[in-house]
């Protein structure tokens, strides 16, 4: 089952609309202020959730009592956002593949987080993404392969997000890499590009951020 998660960050509904009906998803989740979101292009979620804190209370209304929608509501006081409280719910689901928007924005403390918090998925094998309009983010810990032609932008950034990465190998890259370890304070793998029609990725052991860019 492939899952969405729009939750309370920076929503672009043009590029929102497109992304929903590009990937066809299967099942919808609101979390917190990303009701929002569907509340302005009229679109009814599977599930809502979350303490409702930052949440129009106006358009939270007409949701709350749909019959057809299951409803969660939290307290402030607990100790996991509501974007962690949705990608749990996704997973319980039996979601097979999750993205997420409305992750990124000015907050960066919860840009970060999100980025974090896309680990929950890959433990248990699930592809998790962070998209918006410019960037899509993931993490890996295992052989990746890009295809130029299916790439979200022109450029491919690692960061690593473990203290170290070891053995990473780059081919079909601009800026190839052969068995190098990445960490501690270095930008090395920023900005990569993709030169052939795969650009792969090889690591031994760690995890890196894998960030696609639009500009």
């Amino acid at each position: 089952m492939k899952t969405v998660i729009i939750t309370g960050g920076t929503v672009e509904d043009a590029f929102a609309l497109d992304y929903l009906k590009q990937q066809d998803f299967d099942y919808l989740i609101a979390a917190d202020s990303g009701i929002h979101f569907f509340a302005r292009c009229g679109i009814r979620p599977d599930e809502v959730l979350g303490d409702f804190d930052s949440a129009d209370p106006d358009r939270l209304r007409p949701f709350s009592g749909d019959p057809h929608i299951r409803f969660h509501k939290y307290r402030p006081e607990k100790d996991a956002v509501d974007t962690e409280l949705a990608l749990q719910l996704a997973m319980e689901r039996g979601s097979t593949e999750i993205h997420i928007l409305g992750g990124t924005g000015t907050r960066l403390d919860h840009v970060l987080g999100c980025v974090r918090l896309l680990g929950l998925a890959m433990e248990r094998g699930i592809p998790c993404f962070l998209a918006d309009a410019h960037n899509r983010i993931r993490l890996i810990h295992k052989k990746t392969v890009l295809k130029k032609e299916q790439q979200y932008g022109t450029y491919v950034s690692l960061i690593p997000l473990t203290t170290q990465v070891t053995g990473v190998t780059l081919t079909g890259f601009k800026y190839p890499l052969t068995g190098h370890t990445l960490g501690g304070f270095s930008s090395l793998a920023v900005s990569n590009e993709i030169v052939e029609e795969e650009g792969v990725i090889e690591l031994q052991d760690g995890i890196l951020v894998l960030a696609e860019s639009m500009d």
